[in-house]
């Protein structure tokens, strides 16, 4: 199982918004991303990404597709149920 990360790296660099995360990500990896798009990555796990999508949040929030999802064995995820 796949766990989407997006808040706790946000948290971790500080950003507490989407509307920081949106500058951010035009700051630093000039992408422009719609301000559903954004509540849409922070309110759900995706089920499908864009690349250039996907590049601008790590250039943006300084990190890696590792970062952003972890990946949980299905006994382990089991488990914590």
């Amino acid at each position: 199982m796949l766990v989407w990360m997006l808040r706790q790296v946000m948290a971790g660099k500080g950003i507490w918004t989407g509307a920081a995360l949106q500058r951010l990500l035009k700051e630093k990896a000039n992408y422009r991303i719609s301000a559903p798009a954004i509540s849409a990555l922070l309110k759900n796990q995706p089920r499908h990404m864009k690349a250039e999508t996907l590049d601008a949040l790590c250039t943006a929030l300084e990190c890696t597709p590792n970062d952003l999802w972890v990946y949980i064995p299905p006994e382990t995820a089991k488990e914590a149920q």
